[in-house]
């Protein structure tokens, strides 16, 4: 079997790789459109064949922010149905590419929240599932995907005892992601303050949200009526549109609910926009936080799974 990024001449032969299981995927128009802005790149696909220019028995696509060569999540892994060991092909299909990034990103899957009770979307994950864990994405997280549309919910009211400024300075949105990652249930929050510390972590998360379609302008912090820092919110977008980029609060302001009066205010401020829909993540184990997104109108519609490398360990 032979082991390679893609290149342009293998188009239509990626095009033929079609998935028809429960699961996400990069379908035909995805990767074009993909390819086009730069979210994937030939050298972030890889696959397997038996021979050059033979049937492909294994892609990985890999997405990344427009601009940005380094490959940020495993979108989609396809293994032909005529392989026998799909998850053993899978696992060093990954291996191979990682070994060429010098890094091994995450794998985010997308399924019905009822996937478990889906004999067929249970078989999509299953393969899958044991191709990451082998190449190393051995740490496993549930996220709850909930989405908010204006035929479903009302527009909430602004906060009547906060007070919402941005900020160009992107310090002053470092120093506040650093208080409010203190004590968060967020999982991942956890484990980058864990290994790489409270300021780089926070620095990170500034740089990957500035990367984001969404626009920096938008960012907020909350302050109370005595001038001090609340929390954090984050309207912004991703490619498939509005989401509910991040919010927090500051440990020192929890337990008033001031949770609701942040959600409210990037709600509010995409609805102003004229947005129909948005969409927003939370770890499955981020009891608060999934019921704010209830309590707001929002509804849960989908599962993310995220399978990736322990850091702890790596």
């Amino acid at each position: 079997m032979r082991f390679r990024p893609a290149v342009e001449d293998d188009l239509d032969r990626l095009l033929g790789c079609v998935v028809d299981e429960s699961i996400s995927w990069s379908h035909p128009d995805r990767l074009l459109s993909f390819l086009e802005d730069g979210a994937y790149g030939y050298d972030r696909i890889w696959l397997a064949e038996d021979e050059p220019g033979g049937e492909i028995k294994a892609r990985a696509v890999w997405w990344s922010f427009p601009g940005n060569d380094r490959p940020f999540a495993l979108d989609c892994l396809y293994v032909a149905p005529s392989v026998t060991d799909r998850a053993g092909l899978a696992a060093e299909l990954l291996t191979r590419a990682h070994d060429a990034f010098g890094e091994s990103p995450a794998y985010h899957v997308f399924v019905s929240g009822g996937w478990r009770d889906d004999p067929k979307a249970s078989e999509a994950i299953a393969w899958r599932w044991e191709a990451a864990g082998r190449a190393g994405l051995t740490d496993e997280l549930e996220r709850l995907r909930y989405e908010w549309t204006a035929d479903e919910a009302e527009v909430p009211e602004p906060s009547d005892r906060l007070v919402f400024r941005g900020d160009d300075d992107d310090e002053a949105f470092v120093a506040a992601f650093m208080r409010v990652a203190a004590g968060t249930l967020d999982h991942h929050t956890r484990q980058a303050v864990a290994t790489m510390g409270a300021q780089a972590q926070a620095r990170e998360d500034v740089s990957d949200y500035k990367q984001m379609p969404g626009e920096r302008a938008w960012w907020r912090l909350a302050y109370d009526k005595a001038g001090e820092l609340v929390g954090v919110a984050l309207p912004s977008a991703n490619n498939g549109g509005p989401v509910v980029g991040y919010l927090g609060v500051v440990p020192e302001q929890r337990g008033h609910g001031y949770v609701n009066d942040l959600l409210a205010e990037i709600t509010r401020f995409h609805a102003e926009r004229g947005v129909r829909r948005i969409v927003a993540d939370t770890d499955a184990g981020n009891v608060p936080m999934a019921r704010a997104f209830e309590r707001a109108g929002y509804r849960n519609f989908a599962i993310r799974l995220v399978l990736s490398a322990d850091p702890v360990n790596a």
